[in-house]
């Protein structure tokens, strides 16, 4: 009898793991995947997936559409429910990084094709680069969007070179995914992205990634005069780089 309890245990401890990289596979696809992209996700015989999706969508946790599988309305309910906002969490660290700096300092989310600035920090100059909260930006043009591109697996990648328009916005906006796939590499291997007016003339930007305790992919960003940043490039990186360490550290904590 007890045999038979500790095998039922450890089967439902392995569904239960199934389950949570079935939903971290969807957490970073809000259009919805196919069954068979799930499958090669997780590494889960297509059947086994069909199973769980299928649990899972009998509690509200994902929902299937003919765009596919995505997260249903229980999770988010669940994720408001928590009362965890990042935002309140680092402000402090934030706060330091601006007062240090005299820069401006955003936060910002990513969200399927783009990010979207859920802080902001003005700085103390009085030229200074005005960001404003639920602003999205593309993710090619700006540092936090190819920050966040930079932190994505190559599937992850792969499926946004074939939905992701490459539009231009100022003659410095890298236009060609080849050109891209190289800033991305640079990204990975400095640990920070660069926008050098490829977003906004007269604005360049420095920017790292951070993942929140419920696995939300967001990004550190100082967005600053163009003129100021060719001065002191050097320093805004490394204050970024040294703030960003902190705050993992507290993301490891929680």
């Amino acid at each position: 009898m007890e045999q038979k309890e500790t095998d039922d245990t450890r089967g439902g401890i392995q569904v239960i793991a199934r389950a949570a990289s079935i939903l971290r596979a969807l957490e970073t696809h809000s259009a919805g995947m196919s069954l068979g992209e799930i499958a090669k996700i997780v590494d889960l015989p297509r059947s086994t997936v069909q199973r769980i999706v299928d649990a899972l969508g009998a509690e509200g946790l994902v929902v299937s559409s003919g765009s596919g599988v995505r997260l249903g309305p229980a999770i988010l309910a669940l994720a408001a429910s928590t009362k965890f906002e990042i935002a309140d969490l680092i402000r402090d660290d934030l706060q330091q990084l601006c007062t240090d700096t005299g820069e401006t300092v955003d936060l910002s989310i990513y969200d399927g094709d783009k990010v979207v600035f859920i802080d902001h920090l003005p700085g103390s100059h009085r030229l200074r680069a005005v960001s404003a909260i639920g602003v999205s930006f593309p993710l090619h043009c700006c540092a936090p969007g190819k920050a966040v591109l930079a932190a994505l697996g190559q599937q992850d990648l792969d499926r946004l070179r074939r939905k992701l328009k490459l539009a231009q916005m100022t003659e410095h906006t890298i236009t060609d995914w080849d050109d891209l796939d190289k800033e991305i590499d640079s990204v990975r291997r400095e640990g920070i992205a660069y926008d050098r007016e490829e977003h906004s003339v007269g604005i360049c930007a420095v920017a790292t990634t951070i993942v929140s305790p419920l696995g939300q992919l967001l990004s550190i960003s100082m967005p600053i005069p163009t003129p100021r940043f060719k001065n002191k490039e050097q320093d805004f990186k490394a204050l970024l780089l040294e703030k960003t360490a902190v705050v993992r550290q507290k993301m490891r904590r929680l």
